[in-house]
C-alpha cells in the first residue's frame, strides 16, 4: 500500500481544491465533470496520464535550455493524475460502485506507464538531476497504484473501508477536545441568568451524600 500524500479533492472525485497549481486544463476538468460514472472517469484520467507521458517523451528529444522545468512539471502533473485515479477508485469502492471496466483500463495502461518511466530513468538524461525526485515519485506512485488496481476488489474494498474508519477516528480524536471546550463554554453560559448572576439550581430532594440509585 502506498504511503504518500494524495493530491486530490472531494468535489469532483479527485479534482484538487487546495493545490497550488492545477494539474488539469480547464477543458480536462470539464471532461471530468461530464463523466459522472466512475469507470468512465478512470478511463479519461488514463488518457490524460498518457498524454502527459507523450509530451514528456517529446521534451526529452529536444536538447534545449530550460527543458528540465517543463519535464518536472509534466512529471508532477502525471503523478497527480495517478493519485486522482486512486481517489476515484477508492471513492467508488466505498460507495459499492462497480468499476471493473475502468480498473482493467487502468491496469493495462499503468503497466506500460511504468515501463516508459523506468526506461527514461535508465537512459540517464543529462539533466536528470533537475527532475530525478519527480521521476522517482512518478515511478513509485504508478507502481503503488498498479498494485492496488491488481488487488482483489473485495479485499481492496475492505482495505478502503478500514482506511476510511481510521481517518474518521483520527479526525474525531482531533476535533473532540475542541468540541469539549465549546460544550463546556456553552454549559457555563447556560448557568448564567440574564442579569449576569449565576442561575439558581433547583433544590435537590436527596440527603447529603445520597445518590439517585440509593434507597432512602
Amino acid at each position: 500500500m502506498k504511503i504518500r500524500l494524495v493530491i486530490a479533492g472531494v468535489a469532483f472525485f479527485a479534482l484538487p481544491v487546495f493545490a497550488q497549481r492545477e494539474f488539469l486544463t480547464s477543458n480536462e476538468i470539464e471532461q471530468i465533470r461530464e463523466a459522472q460514472e466512475p469507470s468512465m472517469r478512470l478511463q479519461i484520467y488514463v488518457l490524460f496520464a498518457r498524454q502527459r507521458l507523450d509530451q514528456l517523451q517529446q521534451q526529452l528529444t529536444k536538447d534545449k535550455k530550460g527543458r528540465s522545468l517543463e519535464i518536472r512539471t509534466l512529471l508532477e502533473d502525471y503523478t497527480a493524475i495517478i493519485d486522482a485515479i486512486d481517489t476515484v477508485s477508492e471513492d467508488a469502492l466505498k460507495r459499492k460502485v462497480d468499476i471493473t471496466e475502468g480498473t482493467k483500463a487502468v491496469a493495462a495502461a499503468e503497466q506500460k506507464f511504468i515501463a516508459i518511466l523506468k526506461k527514461i530513468e535508465s537512459s540517464q538524461p543529462r539533466d536528470l538531476g533537475m527532475y530525478d525526485i519527480a521521476l522517482k515519485d512518478a515511478i513509485g506512485g504508478t507502481t503503488d497504484s498498479l498494485e492496488s488496481t491488481n488487488e482483489d476488489q473485495a479485499l481492496r474494498t475492505q482495505a478502503v473501508e478500514a482506511k476510511a474508519e481510521r481517518e474518521k477516528k483520527a479526525i474525531e480524536a482531533v476535533t473532540t477536545p475542541e468540541r469539549a471546550k465549546e460544550q463546556k463554554a456553552e454549559d457555563a453560559k447556560a448557568d448564567v441568568a440574564e442579569d449576569g448572576k449565576p442561575r439558581r439550581k433547583p433544590p435537590t430532594l436527596y440527603r447529603p451524600g445520597e445518590k439517585p440509585d440509593q434507597p432512602k
